[in-house]
């Protein structure tokens, strides 16, 4: 997995402003291989289509994934016959590789792809990227999996795809619903910056670069599409499947280890409302909440296991004062990592040692109720100690949690993350660390076999 460091903060959203004349707005890859019988209809379909409803200037791009038949040939006639339609070959396979190299070059502002087969109903074209070009969102996807979606297709099919997002929830924790399907959007400020940072240049490109970009805080748009299963499709389906759990096993790896640099990209966007200085709101009082109580839980039932355990030994004052300080330790890093978001090896021993204070008081608290129990039962049943202890538990977590938020993990002024990187990629090369790709614009030979020569 590739560690090297993004080429900066993600731009905050704004409004397309309008292009001049002959800038298109919106920029559609089609990735071909050995597609010369239906990449004609389909670019056709998509020109005529794109030409009575879009309101912007734009491109259609058939991207030549190393094609040994007449698709180089197809593709560079479209390109001679319609002035919207350019076509660039590439002389190594991947759709990945095809979809980086000609994104990265390209000077419109949003990047879309989609299939050759367009099983995608083109009707969803502007609804996918109007979200991208008004700036409430970053990337789009078409789902097939969205309650509103019509799709067609076989029963094995179905399968296997709800299966791959099951397995991404699972394994990635992604929340989108469909990372399959061949109809995605994004904008290219966010592309810039995301794209260095995806490996894959085969069939999981565009799920790594989702994976990646949720995890950066982008905002994902999702369009219900209709679509229809191609009969005659040549996607190799066990192959692949197997090269996309190879990639999650890759990412997930990755996000675990922290060896992606996602923290460095910062606040995503400078228009996020959570970035504003607001009197009287805490900042992320919810989310720190959810995640206080999730560790509660846990350490209360760690605790009351540890106190069952020693009580075994020793006298109950004993038991509470070792399980309370082993689960004060567990407690205190859970809560650093996992809720108040603090990484790294940084004053972590004083955070332990502040988190023992908070963890004194706990102690004096359940010893406290130990103590009253006791002068008012001289036998008590183990039922009634665990109940009291409970009971002190959640008036010392309430305090706990304020302790930690005001004292021990108090809120650092937030940076200013509005900074725009400037474009790193010229409009012919495409450089990363394994190779570097050229556009090479394909021209129709009038004279000659488009089989000459290959």
């Amino acid at each position: 997995m590739r560690t090297d460091s993004s080429p900066g903060s993600l731009p905050a959203r704004e409004h397309l402003p309008a292009t001049g004349a002959g800038t298109p707005v919106l920029d559609v890859v089609v990735p071909v291989y050995n597609e010369e019988k239906d990449l004609r209809p389909c670019v056709l379909r998509l020109h005529e289509h794109l030409t009575r409803t879009f309101p912007y200037a734009f491109r259609i791009t058939v991207a030549d994934n190393a094609s040994t038949d007449a698709t180089a040939h197809v593709a560079a006639r479209l390109a001679a016959d319609l002035v919207e339609v350019r076509s660039v070959r590439l002389e190594r396979k991947g759709r990945g590789r095809a979809l980086r190299t000609v994104w990265s070059a390209s000077d419109a502002p949003v990047l879309a792809y989609m299939d050759v087969d367009l099983s995608t109903d083109l009707n969803a074209l502007l609804p996918l990227v109007a979200p991208l070009i008004s700036g409430h969102s970053d990337l789009a996807i078409g789902s097939r999996l969205a309650r509103s979606s019509r799709v067609v297709r076989g029963a094995k099919r179905e399968f296997i795809s709800r299966t791959y997002n099951l397995i991404l929830r699972g394994s990635l924790q992604a929340r989108f619903s469909d990372a399959q399907c061949g109809f995605k959007a994004i904008r290219r400020d966010v592309a810039q910056v995301l794209l260095p940072l995806v490996e894959d240049t085969g069939w999981f490109f565009d799920t790594e670069m989702l994976v990646l970009a949720e995890r950066a805080g982008c905002r994902i748009h999702e369009v219900p599409v209709d679509w229809v299963d191609d009969p005659d499709s040549t996607v190799h389906i066990v192959r692949t499947a197997t090269d996309d759990l190879k990639g999650v096993w890759r990412v997930g790896r990755a996000l675990a280890t922290g060896s992606l640099p996602l923290d460095r990209l910062a606040r995503p966007f400078g228009d996020d409302p959570r970035d504003r200085e607001l009197t009287g709101v805490p900042q992320g009082l919810a989310r720190q909440l959810v995640g206080f109580c999730v560790v509660g839980v846990l350490s209360t039932l760690f605790y009351l296991l540890l106190y069952s355990g020693f009580r075994v030994f020793a006298g109950s004052q004993v038991a509470n004062a070792l399980a309370l300080l082993v689960s004060a330790v567990a407690n205190t890093a859970a809560n650093r990592r996992l809720t108040f978001g603090v990484r790294g090896r940084g004053g972590a021993v004083q955070h332990q040692a502040q988190g023992l204070v908070v963890f004194g008081i706990g102690l004096a608290l359940t010893s406290g109720s130990l103590a009253a129990l006791n002068a008012a039962t001289t036998d008590p049943d183990h039922s009634t100690e665990l109940a009291v202890l409970i009971a002190a538990n959640l008036a010392a977590t309430v305090l706990r949690f304020l302790l930690f938020r005001a004292w021990v993990f108090p809120e650092t002024p937030a940076t200013d993350a509005r900074h725009i990187p400037e474009p790193g990629v010229s409009d012919q090369y495409l450089v990363w660390s394994d190779a570097t790709e050229r556009l090479q614009p394909v021209h129709p030979a009038a004279d000659t076999d488009p089989r000459d020569g290959r």
